[in-house]
C-alpha cells in the first residue's frame, strides 16, 4: 500500500522537475487514471524540450545531469533516483514517456488498495496523537537534506516512532531551499557534502531569508572536528550531530525542540 507522505514528496520531485526544464510559458499536467492490473496510475506531463530516447535510461541515476551544459537550470541530480527508490519501497513502478521537441510525461504505478482496513490498524493515519502525558497533538515537519538514500531511510524510521512528524527529504541543497519556502518546515536536518551546494552556504543562506531564519537547523554529519562544530553554530545551526546516529540522542534532541521533552525513546 503506497504511503501518502512518500507519495507527496514523490509528486514534488516529479512536478518541481516538470516547471524547472519547461519552456517559458509552458504547461504542467497533473493526472490519475485506474490501468490494467488493479493499479492506478499519476503522470506528470510538461511541454518542455523533451528527452533523447538514448538518454531515457540514465535518468534515474544518482547524480545523472543530461543536457547540463546546454540549459541554465540546475540537473535533477538525486531527485528522480530519490523518487524511484521511494516508489520502488512501496511495489510500485515510475517511467518516462518523452517526444523531442514536444514534452516529457513521467508516470507512477502503485496497485489500488482494497478500501479495508487490517485489524489493529487505524482508520485514518492523520488523526493527530496525544498520549497520556499531554503531548501536543500538532503535526510537525522535518525536513532532511541528505544524498544517502541508507541515512535517509533510517532517519525514515527513527520519526516513525514519533506519531504526527512528517517526515520531507531533499538530496540537493537548492531543493532544500524550495521546499523550505514551500512548506516552512518545523526543523531542519542539514547535511554537510551535497551534490550541488554544500550544507554550510545551505545554512547561511537559510539565516539571511527573514522568511527561513527562524527555523531550527541542526547539521547532521560525520566532520565532527570542534572548529567546524563551532564555526556552524555561529552561523545559527541549533545543534549538531554526528554520524553514526546516536539514536537516543538523536529522539531527545528532536523532543527537545518541539517541547515533547518528557517522551520516552
Amino acid at each position: 500500500m503506497a504511503d501518502k507522505q512518500r507519495v507527496v514528496q514523490i509528486l514534488l520531485n516529479l512536478v518541481s522537475n516538470a516547471i524547472k526544464y519547461n519552456r517559458r510559458g509552458g504547461t504542467v499536467t497533473l493526472s490519475c487514471e485506474d490501468v490494467a492490473g488493479g493499479r492506478f496510475r499519476i503522470s506528470v506531463r510538461d511541454t518542455g524540450p523533451g528527452i533523447a530516447p538514448e538518454d531515457l535510461q540514465r535518468l534515474f541515476t544518482p547524480f545523472e545531469r543530461l543536457n547540463a551544459d546546454a540549459t541554465s537550470v540546475e540537473g535533477s541530480g538525486l531527485g528522480l533516483a530519490l523518487s524511484k527508490a521511494l516508489v520502488e519501497a512501496m511495489g510500485g513502478t515510475i517511467g518516462v514517456e518523452s517526444i523531442v521537441g514536444h514534452g516529457s510525461t513521467f508516470w507512477t504505478e502503485f496497485p489500488v488498495a482494497d478500501g479495508t482496513i487490517r485489524p489493529g490498524e487505524p482508520a485514518d493515519r492523520e488523526t493527530p496523537h496525544s498520549d497520556a502525558a499531554g503531548v501536543s497533538s500538532k503535526t510537525r515537519t522535518v525536513l532532511y537534506v541528505e544524498d544517502n538514500l541508507s541515512n535517509l531511510r533510517l532517519i525514515e524510521r527513527l520519526l516513525a516512532r514519533r506519531p504526527g512528524v512528517r517526515l520531507l527529504s531533499a538530496m540537493q541543497g537548492r531543493l532544500c531551499l524550495d521546499l523550505t519556502r514551500e512548506h516552512h518546515p518545523d526543523l531542519i536536518l542539514l547535511d554537510l557534502h551535497l551534490p550541488d551546494i554544500g550544507g554550510a552556504e545551505v545554512l547561511r543562506r537559510l539565516r539571511e531569508s527573514p522568511e527561513t531564519r527562524e527555523i531550527p537547523v541542526v547539521v547532521v554529519s560525520a566532520d565532527a572536528t570542534p572548529r567546524q562544530i563551532e564555526r556552524l553554530r555561529a552561523d545559527g545551526a541549533r545543534d549538531y550531530l554526528t554520524k553514526p546516529f546516536d539514536v537516543k540522542k538523536f529522539l531527545a534532541l528532536v523532543d527537545e525542540i518541539f517541547g515533547d521533552g518528557g517522551r520516552g525513546a
